[in-house]
């Protein structure tokens, strides 16, 4: 036992326990983040900034981390000057605007990347910065190429006040305040279904070697929804946009992958630079198959939404009720769409609430 004469003489020796008390405090958290991404599993954040395991997989209270102090993030998102492109880019900011300022918001501003090359008819209404495409011919008709390359130049050359940066979509709509999700340098993404980097081994193995680590360090994730710290995004961008074209000009990735090889390329992108991601499953909902709105933040309208008149789902058959961002390849939709019959599920029913009052409030919404 240490006697109040001796606290001196035993304080360094203190101090050292004290600090190797902390170091492996610190290691351990960290360890058991990575243990758990390392093996599969995802974790979750809450909207004050703890961490939190999946529902399904417990997680030692020692674990959570607790943010103090707000952190801003910038809204990006990449846009072509396509009339389908443009009326979603409308509605989406229309709802960044309404859950801007309200309590449990962290977005900051907001720039819409058009990499048409050309300066289009929403200059004025929304705030936007024109970059080019890639050169002619190089996205082989996939046009989604130009995303991580309209990436690369506006990080590049424009002044970004915030440490963090939200990737979002056209097709996002914001459903409730969305706090920064991000901790530090492990940013926050959203774990999509179809993103199965395991079972395409073979072929994330071209792009991500053995001496790199195990494929279970490339997330299941896509660029959007991420929120990541700017200095990250801006190391892993060229390399996302390189890997993109590499995986376009391999045939067997371009066949495997299809739609989303530019999602698996940012997936292996992040990995290559040692960059994990926490993985969110509130960040987003997709209707028809995420049925509750609950405490979710965006909506990702991506899916057709087709019913009967009785509520019943007739996904990949026309419905005789139906709203599918398609049908407006040429130009926006209808004011005043019709609300989906009785039965249908909460978030297609409040997506299509949301678009209507978007569209009734956005001056001259016809315009193409």
């Amino acid at each position: 036992m240490i006697g109040r004469k001796n606290m001196g003489r035993a304080s360094p020796l203190l101090l050292v326990l004290l600090a190797l008390g902390f170091f492996f405090a610190t290691y351990n958290f960290l360890t058991m983040i990575i243990h758990y991404r390392s093996v599969g599993k995802w974790v979750g954040d809450n909207s004050n900034g703890g961490l939190l395991s999946d529902p399904i997989i417990g997680m030692p209270e020692d674990v959570k981390k607790f943010k103090n102090s707000k952190s801003p993030f910038h809204v990006a998102l990449t846009a072509t000057d396509a009339p389908y492109s443009k009326w979603q880019c409308r509605i989406m900011y229309y709802w960044y605007k309404k859950n801007k300022d309200l309590p449990g918001s962290e977005m900051g501003g907001f720039t819409r990347i058009l990499h048409s090359g050309n300066p289009d008819n929403l200059m004025d209404e929304i705030p936007t910065m024109v970059v080019d495409p890639l050169p002619a011919g190089l996205d082989r008709g996939y046009i989604v190429l130009n995303r991580p390359w309209a990436f690369v130049q506006w990080l590049e050359k424009a002044t970004i006040e915030e440490e963090y940066i939200l990737m979002a979509e056209p097709d996002h709509i914001f459903i409730n305040p969305l706090p920064n999700l991000a901790h530090g340098g492990y940013p926050a993404g959203f774990p999509f279904f179809y993103i199965k980097p395991s079972q395409n081994e073979k072929i994330i193995r071209k792009f991500y070697p053995e001496e790199n680590g195990p494929v279970t360090n490339v997330d299941p994730i896509g660029n959007s929804p991420v929120i990541i710290r700017k200095d990250l995004l801006e190391k892993i961008a060229p390399t996302w946009m390189n890997v993109s074209l590499r995986m376009k000009e391999d045939t067997e990735t371009d066949k495997a992958f299809g739609w989303v090889l530019e999602m698996y390329a940012y997936a292996v992108a992040s990995a290559l630079h040692g960059v994990q991601h926490v993985l969110r499953k509130d960040f987003m909902l997709q209707p028809p198959w995420d049925l509750e709105i609950g405490k979710k933040f965006i909506i990702h309208y991506t899916y057709g939404c087709d019913y009967n008149l009785k509520g019943e789902l007739t996904y990949g058959k026309i419905g005789e009720w139906r709203f599918d961002k398609r049908s407006y390849l040429r130009g926006p939709p209808p004011r005043n769409l019709p609300l989906p019959p009785p039965g249908v599920p909460e978030s297609v029913v409040t997506l299509v609430k949301m678009v209507n009052e978007a569209t009734a409030n956005i001056p001259n919404w016809d315009t193409q």
